[in-house]
């Protein structure tokens, strides 16, 4: 069986798909899927290529007893379109500029990470609130609501 290849995104790749690839990765070692998982995340943009994640989300994922995943922010591409299953972006504008990075969706492969969870909300950018917590609560709904569209979330 081939993995399911995700690469969650947001702006700068430091702060929400960032923790968005470490709370994914912890929950599918949680249930003993992640042999079923490649998971990555990038940016739309150019501005923190080579960072680290921003502290903020290093201390939540801390506090959460969540494991960080070693990253350093790197651009989304062309070929991570043609290469990931699914590309989940964190807002309204990740999206636009994922569909200009990507040339469009023809393979319909560009998702909202909180429409997973039946919203339109955009996922808070604790790069301007510095509301790391409103951005955890954010990304656990959306991973959930994804586990759960993807029909592995144990309702237990």
């Amino acid at each position: 069986m081939n993995p399911i290849k995700v690469l969650f995104v947001c702006h700068g790749n430091i702060c929400r798909s960032t923790m968005a690839e470490s709370v994914f990765t912890y929950m599918v070692r949680q249930k003993k899927i992640e042999y079923m998982f490649e998971i990555n995340s990038a940016a739309t943009s150019r501005e923190e290529i080579g960072n680290g994640p921003h502290y903020g989300t290093v201390q939540k994922l801390r506090q959460e007893g969540i494991p960080l995943v070693p990253h350093r922010a790197v651009q989304m591409t062309r070929e991570d379109y043609e290469y990931y299953d699914y590309l989940i972006g964190m807002d309204t504008a990740n999206i636009r500029n994922m569909n200009r990075i990507a040339g469009g969706d023809p393979d319909d492969k560009i998702y909202k990470m909180l429409s997973f969870a039946g919203s339109g909300r955009d996922v808070a950018d604790p790069w301007y609130t510095g509301d790391f917590e409103a951005t955890y609560r954010d990304v656990v709904e959306g991973c959930e609501g994804f586990l759960e569209y993807l029909d592995l979330l144990d309702n237990k």
